[in-house]
């Protein structure tokens, strides 16, 4: 019965510790009205600008991980990588294509 029991927490072991270091799943979600007020407190003193941008990240499918550093303090106080803005290649692709449609779509409509 003891190897029995010693067995199975063996087996088990490497599935709890595989649970429990999701690091998306342990911080909440970054929402639109996160990233909205993440950019007003960072100097984008116009509202509905920032709302307006705000909706415009989320929709291009940027990830958890992007939004956090995008939201984060991270980059405040030192210099990004304007290759990957901090953030992973894809991420940083589709960063870049939410910028184009923020001036045709958020400012475009000022």
């Amino acid at each position: 019965m003891r190897i029995f029991l010693i067995a199975a927490a063996v087996v088990a072991l490497p599935m709890l510790t595989a649970c429990g270091n999701d690091k998306d799943a342990a911080q909440p979600a970054i929402t639109q009205t996160d990233l909205a007020k993440s950019l007003q407190d960072k100097g984008l003193q116009d509202q509905k600008l920032a709302e307006c941008a705000a909706k415009v990240y989320v929709e291009q499918g940027i990830s958890q991980e992007g939004l956090r550093k995008m939201t984060g303090s991270e980059y405040d106080s030192k210099i990004v990588d304007p290759s990957t803005l901090g953030m992973s290649k894809e991420d940083a692709d589709k960063a870049r294509a939410a910028t184009g449609k923020i001036v045709s779509e958020c400012l475009a409509s000022r």
